[in-house]
């Protein structure tokens, strides 16, 4: 007759007082990652740089063994704590002494977008979709290029955004999403239009084709000139 084993099924091969044991080693894992977290001085995750979010990893995957198999003794894990710490020190002291070691770590502030457009040798450096990036800009209030002075994406990831004042605004791209903003090859009326690539803006007669002086592109949209809702 089948008989269901609890015992395997919940502990396997170790007694229920392993269980007192796994909660003091879920206590030192823990204590372990916070004091890297207070010692570096960061408050979020957002203002991890790469080199720390690889030593959080590390040790999540350090600590993360120790506090349920057994057979993984707890002395080794503080030492990989010691370790990552003493090289998380010589790494800031390095890149604040080192400008290029600063940036190889780091990495560099990306112009994105200038007095309206696209920076061309960005978009291609950027590992982000279109959709995600317009996503980011519509949350903080942008509805076209023209808006933007200035966008700098930041060594972690951040977005800056520096706006023109409302009678220095231009005309721009558009950044609503696609049930918003209608592209074509071929434009229908005469208007001034924005390539969608890289944001340059022209009057262009209808029905006629053109090609971006710019970036070579045909592909546009209405140029919008409305102002940011503060």
């Amino acid at each position: 007759m089948f008989s269901f084993d609890w015992h395997r099924f919940l502990l396997n091969d170790q007694p229920a007082t392993f269980l007192f044991e796994v909660v003091a080693r879920v206590l030192i894992a823990y204590l372990v990652v916070f004091t890297f977290l207070k010692v570096s001085g960061r408050r979020g995750v957002r203002q991890l740089s790469l080199f720390e979010l690889v030593v959080i990893l590390t040790l999540g995957s350090a600590s993360g063994d120790v506090t349920f198999y057994d057979d993984v003794p707890v002395l080794p894990v503080i030492m990989v704590f010691v370790v990552l710490l003493a090289l998380y020190r010589l790494t800031t002291w390095l890149t604040a002494h080192s400008s290029r070691f600063s940036r190889l770590i780091q990495g560099d502030v990306i112009t994105l977008i200038k007095d309206g457009l696209y920076v061309l040798e960005s978009l291609d450096r950027l590992n982000i979709s279109e959709d995600e990036f317009f996503m980011e800009l519509r949350q903080s209030g942008v509805e076209h290029l023209g808006q933007i002075r200035l966008a700098l994406v930041e060594v972690d990831g951040q977005l800056s955004l520096y706006f023109y004042d409302d009678d220095e605004m231009r005309a721009g791209l558009s950044i609503l999403p696609p049930e918003h903003r209608q592209d074509y090859s071929t434009v229908p009326v005469s208007a001034r239009y924005a390539c969608t690539h890289c944001g340059q803006t022209q009057r262009i007669e209808a029905e006629q084709p053109a090609i971006c002086p710019r970036c070579q592109r045909q592909r546009w949209s209405a140029a919008l000139s409305v102002r940011r809702l503060h």
